[in-house]
């Protein structure tokens, strides 16, 4: 299959995309120094429920500045919308002009990583099993997008599944690929560059790069137009599904 989706009505601009990031104020770096010496992880963590749901400037800011108190690294232009929630936000590594939608949800681990390339759109209500997980530069992450990063591995049957072990796998995303709404990235995937994942899939294999996938489970429709990609792949990939 060669075919390319066709693209029908209104065709108009990019805008997260496109736009640069925007600059954080000037005192809020030195702002979050000074919170991260007045409070401890939880003082800080209760601070920012204070600022979670409401639309206002302040409200926007004191969340920004929060975080880059909390987190490991975060860059500038982060906007975090209302109700963004978080754990072990100290294991997050966020890039510059991040969007966080809102209600969308961060699940770190005390001993694993997060990391969050520039430029990237994580739509609201989106959820993280963020156990070991990299998300590369100018992502799409679509509303209501799940990533898993852990299961229980169901061993032995004698005890209840939740009471057994996790299995934590590893997931890359990579440099421009998009999620789209209500898919889930199931632990151990990497989605290639450029890869589009279609709405409600469920990616149980690795994802080539600048291909498009979609189905439950997900399986390779075609690749994107002009990204070069050979007949070669073509057929290895059609072997596949």
């Amino acid at each position: 299959m060669l075919h390319e989706s066709p693209y029908t009505g209104r065709i108009v601009g990019a805008v997260h995309g496109r736009n640069p990031a925007k600059q954080d104020h000037g005192f809020e770096r030195e702002f979050a120094t000074t919170l991260t010496g007045s409070y401890d992880r939880a003082g800080l963590i209760e601070l920012y429920a204070r600022f979670a749901t409401s639309d206002g400037a302040l409200d926007a800011m004191m969340r920004r500045t929060i975080l880059i108190a909390l987190a490991h690294r975060c860059g500038t232009g982060v906007t975090i919308g209302t109700g963004v929630g978080f754990k072990h936000p100290e294991t997050f590594e966020i890039g510059s002009g991040v969007f966080l939608g809102a209600q969308s949800y961060i699940q770190g681990r005390f001993d694993g990583r997060c990391i969050i390339g520039d430029n990237v759109w994580i739509g609201p209500q989106a959820y993280f099993d963020a156990r070991d997980i990299v998300i590369g530069h100018s992502v799409g992450w679509g509303p209501g997008a799940k990533v898993l990063g852990s299961s229980h591995t169901g061993i032995p049957a004698e005890i209840p599944v939740i009471a057994t072990d996790l299995s934590i796998r590893p997931v890359r995303i990579g440099d421009w690929a998009d999620i789209g709404t209500n898919a889930t990235v199931l632990p151990g995937v990497t989605v290639g560059k450029g890869a589009i994942v279609g709405a409600g899939a469920v990616v149980v294999d690795d994802v080539a790069p600048f291909a498009v996938v979609a189905g439950v489970p997900a399986r390779f429709l075609y690749w994107r137009k002009g990204s070069g990609a050979s007949r070669r792949q073509l057929g290895s990939e059609e072997a596949q599904c």
